[in-house]
């Protein structure tokens, strides 16, 4: 659910260099607060809840930056917290994008309809979408934020996505404490035939002094 802050006021978080964070690309990662999940394994959880203790990054500031270093990078990553919860995120990519460089929005792809808008309009070049863990488990993977059944449907609606714009939203599941080798394996049977599941090993929450 989006409120009415403006985007720019939630970019609490940049990383100016990242070899990581879309695969065979070099990026600058923006990071943007709050988040609709109330996730106990959090990789970010200071943005997600807590982001007005963060120091603000100016707009101006930040897109010069990214203009000037265009030849050094290959693209641009917003991640969070999480993204499609921000009121004008549309203006908020259109400005990333006017740098030049393409843009990747990472998400748990809880909004589904907000993932198609921004596709359909060019404004993100990919998209990375978490995969919890099996349906059953996202309410507690998820704090109670969000029911099985209410997982499973959007995340089925973004499975379509994928079908649509093939090649720019891919699909990815951390290996928190929690899920045991026979969860994976049920996450992944939850994959549609033909769109890969990336897992990837669960590393500490960071401290807030990383994002700056």
């Amino acid at each position: 659910m989006t409120d009415t802050i403006p985007s720019w006021e939630r970019v609490r978080g940049m990383v100016p260099v990242s070899l990581c964070d879309w695969p065979g690309k070099i990026t600058c990662v923006l990071f943007a607060g709050g988040c609709n999940l109330r996730c106990p394994t959090c990789h970010n959880a200071s943005l997600a809840w807590k982001w007005t203790l963060l120091p603000s990054l100016d707009r101006e500031v930040v897109l010069s930056d990214l203009r000037r270093r265009k030849r050094w990078l290959d693209g641009i990553t917003l991640s969070g917290g999480e993204p499609t919860c921000l009121a004008d995120l549309d203006g908020l990519l259109a400005d990333l994008s006017s740098t030049g460089l393409p843009v990747k929005l990472d998400s748990n792809g809880s909004a589904p309809d907000v993932l198609e808008r921004v596709l359909a309009a060019g404004l993100v070049q990919a998209v990375a979408v978490d995969v919890k863990g099996p349906w059953f488990m996202y309410p507690e993977l998820t704090g109670q934020a969000l029911a099985a059944d209410a997982a499973r449907d959007a995340l089925e609606e973004v499975f379509g996505l994928a079908r649509a714009y093939p090649g720019r939203v891919y699909f990815r599941c951390t290996k928190v404490p929690s899920l045991t080798p026979e969860d994976l394996e049920t996450t992944q049977a939850q994959m549609p035939q033909g769109l890969p599941l990336l897992f990837q090993e669960f590393v500490h929450p960071r401290s807030d002094d990383d994002f700056s």
